[in-house]
């Protein structure tokens, strides 16, 4: 389980969020809504343990998350806005450098998210929807029990969010859990919403 208990975040001299708590259950969603500026994707950083918390403790399976880095990262993937992709590679080559990383088979990752065809082709001519699939792509490399993300469905088509349904609904068959930050419904039913 993962847990936020009375988490805080400062931006400069601004509280962006305080108070903060939720429990997240293996199989479990937790949507993450709200206004632009409203503290979603400084929360998922923390929770990624890229930036401190001001106040507060996250919690694995009862026991501070972040006490081991290295094992809080191998336990999640974290998408942000950024697609994080090599312009000069292609869309193969930038998932075979995940998969070095992480494990997992490339093709299936493709075909996961209807990249099949587009594999051979450089990331920098694609468009920004197909750039989106190849990031959201990583997720179905190999298995991590934490996935934030952030907005995760910009520029993506309706075939496209069908495609990431399935995906989210697999990760969480498996008892994976989501945390997604977003202003648009997302293909998660049952998710809780924790409003910033």
């Amino acid at each position: 389980m993962l847990q936020g208990q009375d988490l805080a975040c400062w931006r400069g001299e601004r509280a962006v969020f305080a108070g903060l708590s939720f429990d997240l259950a293996p199989g479990g969603a937790l949507l993450l809504t709200g206004p632009n500026g409203a503290g979603k994707s400084s929360l998922l950083r923390l929770l990624a343990g890229l930036i401190p918390a001001a106040e507060g403790r996250l919690l694995w399976e009862g026991a501070d998350a972040l006490a081991d880095r290295v094992a809080h990262a191998r336990r999640l993937r974290y998408l942000s806005h950024a697609d994080a992709l090599k312009p000069s590679l292609t869309a193969r080559e930038n998932l075979e450098f995940f998969a070095r990383l992480w494990g997992g088979e490339v093709e299936p990752a493709l075909g996961a998210l209807g990249l099949t065809e587009l594999a051979e082709l450089p990331a920098r001519v694609l468009s920004s929807g197909q750039k989106r699939r190849l990031a959201l792509a990583r997720l179905a490399l190999a298995p991590a029990a934490i996935w934030l993300l952030d907005e995760p469905t910009v520029g993506l088509d309706a075939a496209s969010v069908e495609r990431l349904g399935a995906l989210l609904a697999a990760h969480r068959g498996r008892g994976g859990m989501v945390l997604a930050a977003t202003h648009l419904p997302l293909p998660l039913p049952g998710a809780g919403e924790l409003r910033l």
